[in-house]
């Protein structure tokens, strides 16, 4: 491997994610150093960094890139504009930051969770996203979002309660409207990782008793069962048709009938539970050897 310096591309304050998010970034930051390669964390919109001095960007958690993202498409336009190599590609950030990708997804098959689209600066019409979506409670997130951020779980009988809310909202940006599963109370979110296109390891996360958010932060903990043999399969399809080139690649799903139902593909800041499989850091590493093998296009 050829590389000089690598950036690990993160953000100014990784806030309520610090203590996980600081422990798989200094795990990975380690690794990488122990090879011989000179490392740093990098903030993405930190306007003194030089990024053409590095031979190779991994984004890595930039973390706040949807609370700033006309910020983030700007730097990712520098970044390419400079010739550097960035890992996930430019293009494939640029398409996985706005959910609107599962509309790509779907024309070319993949199950995705049934999805109402509503448009900045339109009114929430709760009746007609409940008889869209054809269950009795919602669940209403941002096109452009993480962390749970701004996620309303609704139920039909409490939605002149949220109207309001939620109009508000989408003065400022485009929302979507999905159905509340059960599934990922009662069973869990699975989480499917994969590095240069090949399986690495999977978990399966659970929302705290009486919450339906599975991240760490707001009480989730996460498990590392043998996932289904054919959920595995429709990942790996999933990686095969649209991550490639990549690093990284996070398949998040919930299993309905024993079929895998989309609920992510993460592609640019994805927290990889590293620490949950022996050997998932030499994994990322091979990966990233091979992808940094040959001087290919470098975005």
């Amino acid at each position: 491997m050829s590389l000089q310096q690598i950036a690990i591309v993160t953000c100014q304050s990784l806030g309520d994610y610090t203590t996980n998010a600081d422990s798989e970034d200094e795990r990975l930051y380690r690794f990488l150093a122990e090879k011989g390669h000179k490392i740093s964390f990098q903030v993405w919109d930190d306007a003194q960094v030089d990024w053409a001095a590095f031979d190779t960007l991994i984004i890595k958690s930039p973390w706040d890139y949807f609370d700033k993202i006309n910020a983030f498409y700007t730097w990712l336009d520098k970044v390419e504009a400079l010739g550097c190599r960035v890992l996930n590609p430019v293009r494939t950030l640029r398409w996985n930051a706005d959910k609107q990708y599962f509309k790509d997804m779907q024309t070319q098959g993949v199950t995705i969770v049934p999805t109402v689209w509503l448009e900045q600066g339109s009114t929430f019409d709760a009746d007609s996203v409940f008889d869209a979506i054809g269950r009795e409670k919602i669940i209403v997130k941002p096109r452009v979002s993480g962390a749970a951020k701004n996620t309303l779980a609704i139920s039909r009988a409490e939605a002149g309660d949220y109207t309001a809310r939620i109009n508000a909202l989408l003065q400022d940006e485009p929302f979507l409207a999905q159905p509340f599963l059960e599934e990922i109370k009662t069973q869990g979110e699975w989480s499917f990782i994969f590095f240069n296109g090949r399986y690495s390891h999977a978990v399966l996360k659970k929302a705290r008793p009486g919450d339906f958010r599975v991240q760490h932060f707001f009480g989730g903990s996460v498990h590392t069962p043998t996932p289904p043999a054919g959920m595995l399969q429709t990942a790996s399809e999933i990686v095969e048709q649209f991550a490639q080139g990549c690093l990284y690649a996070r398949v998040d799903g919930v299993d309905l009938d024993g079929e895998l139902v989309l609920m992510e593909l993460e592609l640019i800041e994805p927290f990889l539970f590293l620490s949950t499989s022996e050997k998932a850091l030499e994994r990322y590493y091979q990966a990233l050897l091979d992808l940094t093998a040959q001087p290919a296009a470098r975005v």
